[in-house]
């Protein structure tokens, strides 16, 4: 890596120039980074806005999976079946499908080797449970933190081969040349009163971006608060989006972010609205459930059935517990909240009102004790001392929750090297787009893994040329650096308009309320209209308190340009016939209404596969979206005769 010191607009700015920078700190991101040392590429270096930020090392679950081939028991399971599984979901592609089943062992087993605790038995079988969608036991967990002792491992890798960490640098813009990337401009959060060192530009060869997914658009959201994501810039840079319409959505607490799945659920806690000032209590579900049993399995299958779902909301299924929850806050106003002191007023002392399957598990896990608490102190106890060490007692105060944004099934679209249509541009973890509609459980986690390995593989072997010199560099990039610098100075010299704190709260909410799993075409209409609107004058309607807060109002820009192309996708996505599927419900006028009693802008018709077979991808261009329709790849079928894949491996021809 060479350092240079450049005159940009009278501002002495630091420029360095090497073959790839890896863009965040997640799992994905220290992966990629190992990775490419492992495979010979040395010339490398970290930027991120925080090394100790983000969703992998700051999220978990009830019992957080990774997603792998299976690998112990007699069943039989092979890297073609779980592709088909992964393909299945609708809207994949199959050579992705083909790559994260192919490479999901090999990731899994350095994780294993670098001291991530995942349990094996006696004879070093890494034993397997079933997770959703899953039609064999190939998920596996190393407890709530999963991803957290993922990331941590990860790191200590990348430190150990002293790969240096750009911290504390929030990326701001990509820099193209005729479809290829160039390299990237940064803010240094540490000196943004500095104009000599407030903007890092790095010239590379590759850049793999692993910034995770943008988390940042919704206000109702499990992901953890330092999670805000960076796909404006990469949309902004002419680099495309796949599936952007598919989210993963779920109950979970708002004061601290985390998933209300598994046991959360099982020990069927009390649901509670009051009004705004937390009065007016009462037991909402009640109004809604024709009997006590409904309800109450309702609650318990919420455990297995966490992610809210379309299919499972008629006949007073569990993802009508989402839906009401929704009509609670969203449209009545209200807040609502998981009370584990009480039962809920529908379950008798003896249980004799569950129903089979909930009755069963709760007498064969010796959990038939008196209230939600003691049932999860029995099952669950570290589930309650989480809380605790987040300064809540859920043995004395209710839970607040909503239905938040839990995973980006989309994202940026890349090919079966994780390479996208702007080449040289690598994406990696949540922010890449390669789920479908429907995901195995833990299958993100493996993807992140098998993703960035995919990238670095492919930069070891084809890109490997230095960047040009720094001169012949700023050529290229001066346009988006000046453009860059001059928005900073307007904001800076703005003295009248909202606060960035105000403008994120309001793009949040309107995502929440409008676009999450509950959207209809009006609602996606508003938003688009609303972010394009705030997005075109925001450099000229943000006052800052100092400089110190650039970050926050590019980081606006950023989940403004993104919010407007996510709308967009979803009502394209409405315009092309599609209807309620994932983990979303889509307003139809002609279709059913979940329950009596309910608005009727919550009637919905369920999706009939016809665009399960499609991918939607969309590009920015010239402040206006363009949509593609593609048919989904097929699982690729190759000649795996051992001595022509022998014989392609040893002259180089595996990676094209």
């Amino acid at each position: 890596m060479k350092h240079d010191i450049l005159s940009i607009k009278g501002c002495k700015t630091d420029v360095y120039s090497l073959n790839t920078v890896v863009v965040g700190t997640g799992a994905a991101g220290f992966n990629a980074a190992d990775r490419l040392w492992n495979y010979g590429q040395t010339d490398i270096a970290i930027v991120t806005e925080g090394i100790n930020m983000g969703t992998s090392r700051n999220t978990g679950s009830d019992k957080q999976t990774y997603y792998k081939l299976t690998l112990s028991g007699d069943g039989s399971d092979s890297v073609f079946e779980t592709a088909r599984t992964l393909f299945d979901g609708g809207a994949m592609h199959g050579d992705l499908a083909l790559c994260e089943a192919a490479l999901s062992a090999q990731s899994f087993y350095k994780l294993a080797e670098i001291g991530v605790p995942f349990p094996h038995n006696g004879f070093g079988e890494y034993v397997g449970y079933k997770t959703d969608h899953d039609p064999r036991r190939r998920a596996t967990s190393a407890g709530p933190l999963t991803s957290k002792f993922m990331t941590e491992k990860l790191e200590i890798q990348v430190k150990n081969k002293k790969i240096k960490i750009f911290d504390k640098h929030k990326v701001i813009g990509v820099i193209v040349e005729k479809g290829k990337c160039r390299g990237l401009i940064a803010l240094n959060k540490a000196n943004c009163e500095n104009p000599d060192k407030r903007f890092v530009l790095f010239n590379c060869t590759n850049v793999i971006f692993a910034t995770g997914g943008p988390a940042g658009l919704y206000t109702c959201s499990v992901f953890p608060t330092s999670q805000t994501g960076s796909s404006g810039v990469a949309f902004e840079a002419g680099v495309r989006g796949r599936n952007l319409t598919e989210w993963q959505y779920g109950i979970a607490s708002v004061k601290f972010r985390w998933n209300l799945s598994g046991t959360y659920q099982q020990v069927i806690p009390r649901y509670v609205s009051t009004d705004k000032d937390g009065k007016d209590p009462r037991e909402f579900l009640d109004e809604y459930y024709e009997n006590p049993t409904a309800m109450l399995d309702g609650i318990f299958l919420k455990g297995y059935q966490w992610p809210f779902d379309p299919r499972k909301i008629e006949n007073f299924a569990s993802s009508l517990i989402d839906i009401l929850v929704y009509n609670e806050t969203q449209i009545k106003g209200r807040r609502v909240w998981l009370d584990f002191t009480q039962n809920p007023s529908a379950l008798k002392a003896d249980f004799g009102n569950l129903g089979e399957e909930a009755y069963a598990y709760l007498k064969n896990s010796g959990a038939l004790l008196p209230t939600p608490i003691e049932r999860l102190a029995h099952m669950n106890k570290p589930a309650i001392d989480l809380y605790a060490a987040h300064n809540i007692d859920l043995t004395r105060e209710m839970l607040e929750i909503a239905v938040c944004a839990q995973h980006n099934n989309g994202g940026l679209a890349v090919n079966r090297w994780w390479e996208t249509n702007v080449a040289h541009f690598f994406v990696a973890g949540e922010a890449a787009g390669t789920h479908g509609v429907y995901r195995p459980g833990g299958s993100a986690l493996n993807s992140g893994q098998v993703g960035s390995t995919r990238a670095a593989m492919y930069i070891a072997h084809r890109y490997t040329d230095a960047p040009p010199s720094a001169e012949d560099f700023l050529k290229v990039a001066e346009k988006t650096v000046f453009e860059k610098m001059d928005t900073a100075e307007r904001f800076l010299s703005c003295k009248s308009g909202k606060t960035v704190g105000e403008i994120r709260a309001e793009l949040g909410d309107r995502m929440s309320k409008y676009a999450a799993h509950i959207r209809s075409s009006e609602g996606v209409k508003r938003v688009i209209s609303e972010a394009k609107a705030e997005l075109f004058g925001i450099a000229d309607n943000t006052v800052l308190k100092n400089a110190y807060e650039l970050p926050q109002a590019f980081e606006n820009m950023d989940l403004l340009t993104a919010q407007y192309v996510y709308a967009s996708a979803m009502e394209n996505y409405i315009e092309e016939g599609g209807k309620s599927r994932g983990s979303y419900l889509i307003y139809d006028k002609d279709g059913v209404l979940p329950a009596d009693g309910i608005p009727e802008n919550l009637r919905f018709t369920l999706d009939d596969g016809r665009l399960t077979k499609k991918v939607q991808e969309v590009g920015l261009r010239g402040g206006e979206c363009e949509y593609i329709w593609d048919d989904v790849r097929p699982i690729p079928s190759d000649d795996d005769w051992f001595e022509n894949v022998w014989n392609d491996y040893m002259n180089d021809k595996i990676v094209k």
